[in-house]
């Protein structure tokens, strides 16, 4: 009986087209997702669309258009993604779904059966490109350190509250239940002091009259719900919650054996690892398993992407002149999983054209021309040496896929194509004949196939191009040269 396996991206908003900053979190999440189908397990992979609230409703009205057709035409570039990057998800949830509005209503009823949803007025700092509200600690010269080219605004209202600080005890004691819950073990140090340091209750709805584009609160329909509290409930409504338990169970797990593993932003790090298992926590459902949190994509020097700076990178244009697998390697290859990452195109070629170009391409073209050769033949025994070195290299990188260091699993990697380049060097294969010929031969093979087997999470076009050049008929062997795999480009 397989396993089950459960990962989901956060929901990006819809008000924007997809950038390189998501394309880093949905291509960290398909490697994940990748693996796990790798060793077998039964995979959901859910992403989607978060589609409510206050940015959302007022980008619409600045294009004077109707929302739901605004929504409609930004939700299908995201879900072009699939295509544009390769993502094998399985399930693409938008928050406009009307069983999504089904589970996030009865959301807030368990929720509010449980003493934790009261009503009150309220004074508040917004930031209306976060969706969330702030305090002065939070604030650089009363501006909000991730938009700080956005005002600050002032609600004041009488909202639905969530009583955040009935949690505190509980978030902690998940915490050390999981010393593994939040990665990396800084993140997890950042929310453990923010949650030890005491939770403020906060909003959880909107006054209709003046933001009518939200699901509307149980039983109070001159309220809608804050959109982050609609939106996190997609990562259980995805799996049929709260009709299909048996799904639900299977893959999102049980109090005692929790399964979920979500991979979010540095900037979703409260949002996800405290508020979400609050709200699960008070509705009597199983909490995260696990969060990895990742870093940013800065355009240069470290700058924050923006379009006034005209430094934001599209996944497509991207994609469209160096093809899928040269932007899946870049963003797990030399973006540190857990850091910011900083990108120019410059950076981008001269990556390209060492890592893949010169690296793997020249590596592939190499091996494939010397078995090509030998036309067909029957395999011989690997060397021991190079056995042993296959072996050490899969044994990393399936350790660092564990921790989620996709750099150091490609590193790796790289480093068996080194021990290749190096043994080509050092034998120079074309001047052998005979079995010394074929059996030095079939080692590059060996390497080169192994290669390509590691590779398949990261890259898999790419890998199932160099298997699909090695071609067996029993015993025996032929090896097809096939096509330039990464050009170089100047």
């Amino acid at each position: 009986m397989k396993e089950n396996f459960y990962i989901t991206t956060t929901l990006p908003y819809v008000n924007a087209a997809p950038h390189i900053g998501f394309a880093l979190e949905i291509v960290q999440a398909d490697i994940i997702a990748r693996y796990h189908r790798i060793l077998g397990e039964e995979v959901i992979f859910n992403t989607g669309t978060d589609e409510h609230g206050l940015k959302i409703y007022r980008s619409a009205r600045e294009e004077g258009k109707d929302i739901q057709k605004y929504v409609d035409e930004n939700a299908a570039k995201f879900s072009k993604l699939k295509e544009v990057l390769n993502i094998d998800f399985t399930n693409f949830i938008r928050t406009t779904d009307p069983h999504h509005i089904a589970a996030a209503r009865e959301f807030w009823r368990r929720c509010e059966k449980n003493g934790d949803v009261y009503k009150k007025n309220y004074q508040v700092k917004y930031c209306v490109g976060c969706e969330l509200e702030k305090t002065d600690s939070e604030l650089a010269d009363g501006v909000c350190l991730i938009h700080p080219n956005l005002k600050l605004e002032f609600i004041s209202e009488e909202n639905y509250f969530f009583r955040f600080s009935k949690y505190q005890k509980p978030l902690l004691d998940l915490y050390e239940k999981y010393p593994d819950f939040v990665v990396p073990a800084h993140r997890l140090t950042e929310i453990k002091n923010f949650v030890a340091n005491g939770l403020q209750d906060f909003s959880v709805s909107r006054l209709k009259s003046k933001m009518p584009w939200g699901v509307s609160v149980p039983d109070d329909e001159t309220q809608v719900m804050y959109v982050w509290f609609d939106a996190l409930v997609n990562y259980v409504s995805t799996l049929g919650w709260p009709e299909n338990e048996k799904n639900f169970e299977e893959f999102w797990g049980t109090k005692e054996n929790p399964l979920a593993l979500q991979v979010a932003g540095k900037d979703n790090l409260r949002q996800q690892s405290a508020m979400w298992q609050a709200m699960l926590l008070s509705a009597g459902l199983p909490t995260s398993r696990q969060i990895i949190i990742h870093g940013f994509i800065t355009g240069g020097n470290g700058q924050k992407m923006s379009k006034s700076l005209g430094n934001v990178e599209s996944p497509f244009e991207i994609v469209e002149k160096y093809g899928t697998d040269a932007l899946r390697f870049w963003l797990a290859h030399d973006v540190n999983p857990f850091e910011d990452g900083d990108f120019t195109r410059e950076k981008f070629r001269e990556s390209y054209n060492a890592n893949l170009a010169n690296g793997l391409g020249n590596f592939a073209a190499r091996v494939l021309a010397l078995g090509s050769s030998l036309g067909q033949f029957e395999a011989p025994p690997v060397s021991s040496e190079t056995a042993q070195k296959i072996d050490a290299v899969k044994e990393i990188v399936r350790e660092k896929l564990n921790e989620f260091k996709f750099h150091e699993a490609l590193a790796a990697i790289w480093n068996l194509m080194a021990f290749g380049d190096g043994s080509i060097n050092r034998t120079e294969p074309w001047k052998l004949t005979g079995e010394d010929k074929k059996g030095t031969v079939f080692d590059l093979i060996a390497i080169l196939d192994n290669v390509a087997a590691l590779l398949m999470p990261f890259i898999p076009a790419t890998a199932s191009k160099i298997t699909g050049s090695i071609i067996w008929s029993g015993s025996k062997l032929e090896i097809k040269k096939g096509e330039i795999l990464f050009p170089r480009i100047s």
